[in-house]
């Protein structure tokens, strides 16, 4: 588990993998931002990482109980199970169908390396802003998965980006990301007194 930079370290750690896996098919230097697509397209090679929705955890929304031992010990906190979800866009020269190769290499990245490795979250985590990140002790693995979009969502998705041209974009889910809970549950008090009643 981890603590509740965990987030942002994913959405870190996502730009890193992908900016470290453009070549050989990219010679340019390209952009890797976190934010959202931009309102004015840049004309220089540009990926940006938008994370546009965080959900619960359909499978793992019950971990936020926390887990007790047979004598009532506390032995695990509660915690947040959480999915990512994320939009990425490529801008470049259309002549040259920059775009279409930068969107290219984010799926061949991301098909290759479908978990996120420890050392790119490490390297991510050393970012001044993000100091304190515990995300690459965590034994649960963040994994991403393609979204499938029809026309409609992917309207409401763009529509929601006010004055925002559509850009050439996929969409991915992250999990699982687990942010634990920072203070203990009181403990439960134990039984003083059993009462048995026959009716």
């Amino acid at each position: 588990m981890s603590n509740a930079l965990a987030v942002a370290t994913v959405t870190q750690a996502l730009s890193l993998l992908i900016a470290d896996n453009l070549a050989p098919e990219m010679d340019l230097a390209v952009n890797v931002e976190t934010r959202k697509p931009p309102n004015e397209p840049p004309t220089d090679p540009t990926i940006t990482v938008f994370l546009y929705q965080v959900t619960p955890n359909a499978a793992m929304r019950h971990t936020d109980l926390p887990t007790r031992g047979p004598d009532g010990t506390l032995r695990k906190r509660p915690a947040a199970a959480l999915d990512l979800h994320y939009l990425i866009s490529a801008y470049g020269e259309e002549a040259t169908l920059v775009g279409q190769r930068l969107i290219g290499c984010v799926i061949r990245t991301l098909h290759e390396i479908p978990v996120l490795p420890k050392d790119v979250i490490e390297l991510a985590a050393q970012a001044p802003y993000l100091a304190g990140s515990d995300l690459a002790a965590s034994t649960q693995k963040v994994r991403f998965t393609p979204t499938v979009m029809d026309i409609d969502e992917t309207s409401k998705l763009w529509g929601m980006l006010h004055q925002t041209p559509y850009a050439l974009s996929v969409a991915y889910q992250a999990s699982l990301v687990l942010i634990e809970g920072r203070e203990r549950p009181v403990p439960a008090q134990p039984v003083r007194e059993r009462t048995v009643r026959v009716l």
